[in-house]
């Protein structure tokens, strides 16, 4: 009887070891703070929510552009006597940038969405943000067939809009940064479709009014569900932030710097470019790109032998009143704009860096700033904001949707060791502090609405297609010959997914 209680009695502790080795064996592992020892994402520990190393995914329409160093400006000998872009080096971020201009489709269905939304509302939105079709139109030229099809008719569905102002392209990169980011919280399962439906003038779905708690959406099967990440300690959905790694930053146009690295592509002069991490090709540029394309960046023609031997790389105008050429040997085979995809790409996969139309860019127009700005990421344009609070405190949108914004006052920037002023468009050009006073329609075409375009034009001869040329225009202003193309930054590794940032060399082994 003693021996079958003793049996007993270890077969019972066997079965409680087992069980105990089991609930070891499935229990959760948390990642631990490096500096507390806490957990993250740990509910019975706070739960402060850290997201695993997530790499930025490349948003619709954008290509990757790898930052580095390079000499911004001339390329060719300053035959405009304008001495606005002599030659300065510089260091560019990885960012990224459209594939191709934008197009009248994607235009188009900017339009149709403000119409849905705002124009029962408020139809001022939807006829700001009308294209001007007057632009075709000339005094000694029969162009009226332009204006009423380049924009409207299929045809021209993936030609380039013109006719936008600098206005209007940075408004449609805000409205896109916007439409994106709705969808990858609807891909995500945060937000219903439903809402799409729903969409009206006063609760629209922008960025910054829903990191802000001001957008009321329906949430979606992800943030219903007990197995969501995104949820508070006691179990109540919470919305996004950017901490978790979803939402992309904004789209933008690109800085003058930005759209000129890209365009001259010298990763295609690279002659061992790394492809592994761990591996550097060689810091080195064969030599200076005149034009935006990898075969013959010194001319204008293709090189390779073969069909498209001695074919124009670009769409411009040859000379005086040669647009196109001769019946049965047109040269680049389009008299206006062409499809956003035709010519042949540079070596960072972009198309019509030069050609087709000359593009709007984020930066004022200064004769000397590439004189006076910073050699890394340089640009001109600057207004700091600050987000608008009430006098409890709060956030607030606008009639549109958007997060009310205030330009920094000056009595707080004038506090900081880096910029005394909020506003510094003109800074070391036009303030007080350069003795310089543009007078605008009497002596001067400058202000600071003056922003620049860069590259040449279907209408421009070849000068204009070197990337470091510049010529500007009032941001309220269009023409036929200007459109654009949005970009966007990159966080992380500089080099792109699946790279590190820095060297990481092996752990020497310590002696004992």
């Amino acid at each position: 009887m003693r021996t079958r209680s003793i049996f007993l009695w270890m077969c019972a502790g066997a079965a409680t070891a087992l069980t105990f080795s089991s609930c070891s064996l499935f229990k959760k592992k948390y990642e631990k703070s490096a500096v507390t020892g806490w957990d993250y994402n740990n509910p019975k520990w706070g739960g402060f929510y850290v997201a695993k190393n997530k790499e930025q995914q490349t948003g619709p329409g954008l290509v990757f552009v790898q930052g580095g160093t390079f000499t911004m400006g001339a390329t060719e000998q300053d035959v405009m006597y304008q001495w606005n872009n002599i030659p300065r080096r510089v260091t560019v971020s990885s960012f990224y940038i459209d594939e191709t201009e934008v197009a009248n489709v994607h235009y188009r269905e900017y339009l149709y969405w403000l119409s849905r939304v705002f124009g029962q509302t408020y139809p001022q939105v939807y006829q700001k943000a009308l294209p001007d079709t007057l632009v075709w139109r000339s005094e000694l030229a029969y162009n009226e067939p332009l204006v009423e099809y380049y924009f409207r008719h299929p045809a021209y569905n993936y030609y380039p809009v013109v006719g936008v102002s600098w206005e209007q392209a940075s408004d449609f990169c805000k409205w896109r940064s916007d439409r994106v980011n709705e969808k990858l919280l609807i891909d995500a399962g945060i937000l219903s479709m439903q809402d799409i439906d729903n969409e009206q003038a006063d609760n629209v779905f922008t960025t910054g009014a829903y990191l802000a708690g001001l957008y009321e959406g329906t949430p979606g099967k992800m943030a219903n569900s007990r197995k969501s990440p995104y949820r508070n300690p006691d179990g109540t959905p919470r919305n996004i932030t950017f901490e978790d790694g979803i939402l992309l930053p904004n789209y933008r146009l690109p800085t003058e710097a930005e759209w000129e690295y890209a365009a001259l592509a010298y990763i295609g002069e690279n002659p061992n470019p790394s492809r592994k991490e761990g591996k550097r090709g060689e810091e080195l540029i064969m030599n200076r790109e005149v034009y935006p394309w990898s075969i013959n960046p010194t001319g204008l023609r293709d090189q390779r032998r073969g069909n498209f031997e001695g074919q124009f790389l670009a769409n411009f105008k040859r000379g005086l009143g040669d647009n196109m050429g001769i019946a049965g040997g047109l040269n680049d085979r389009a008299s206006i704009p062409a499809p956003v995809k035709s010519f042949y790409p540079n070596a960072f996969g972009i198309y019509n860096m030069a050609g087709n139309v000359s593009e709007w860019v984020e930066d004022v127009y200064r004769q000397l700033t590439p004189l006076d700005a910073d050699g890394f990421n340089y640009f001109r344009g600057n207004v700091f904001m600050d987000v608008y609070r009430n006098a409890q405190g709060e956030f607030e949108k606008d009639s549109l949707g958007r997060l009310k914004k205030i330009v920094e006052p000056d009595s707080i920037a004038a506090k900081r060791l880096n910029y005394q002023r909020a506003d510094v468009r003109d800074y070391l050009d036009g303030d007080s502090l350069s003795g310089v006073t543009y007078g605008y329609g009497i002596t001067s075409l400058i202000n600071n609405e003056t922003r620049v375009i860069k590259g040449g034009s279907w209408n421009d001869l070849p000068y204009w297609l070197s990337p470091g040329t510049r010529r500007y225009m009032q941001q309220n202003m269009s023409s036929n010959t200007v459109g654009f193309r949005c970009a966007m930054d990159r966080v992380g590794s500089q080099e792109g997914n699946g790279f590190r940032t820095g060297n990481y060399f092996r752990q020497p082994r310590q002696k004992r």
